[in-house]
């Protein structure tokens, strides 16, 4: 009886061993982040850029800081990668670090989100 007893607790303290590290896992963050530089200039660029990123495959993140002009991107490695977001801010019109804004979708913007419009 003793020894019954003496092997189910050997396999439970095992079984808590071998799920101890998949249980702290789950509390890791899963995703890497990016800051691109924008040429984002008021509010509205803001809710545009952050509402059409969030849905790019493997974001988890949004946050554009529109007095630095930066957006920081929470995105899942395996789906995405700082150059696809950059192209995707492009193509709303947006300039993202060295990558040009596509100059027809710029072109669409409202006027006050257009480059050289920026509030003095």
């Amino acid at each position: 009886m003793k020894r019954g007893f003496s092997i189910v607790a050997l396999l439970v303290m095992v079984s808590l061993m071998i799920s101890g590290p998949v249980f702290s896992q789950e509390k890791k963050r899963n995703y890497l982040e990016v800051q691109i530089k924008t040429s984002a200039v008021c509010g509205m660029c803001k809710e545009r850029i952050e509402g059409n990123i969030a849905y790019e495959k493997g974001v988890k993140k949004v946050d554009l800081d529109d007095e630095t002009k930066i957006v920081t991107i929470g995105y899942n490695p395996r789906r995405t990668d700082p150059d696809k977001l950059r192209k995707a801010i492009s193509k709303l019109g947006y300039d993202a670090d060295d990558v040009e804004a596509d100059q027809a979708a710029h072109d669409k913007l409202p006027k006050c989100c257009q480059k050289g419009n920026e509030p003095h």
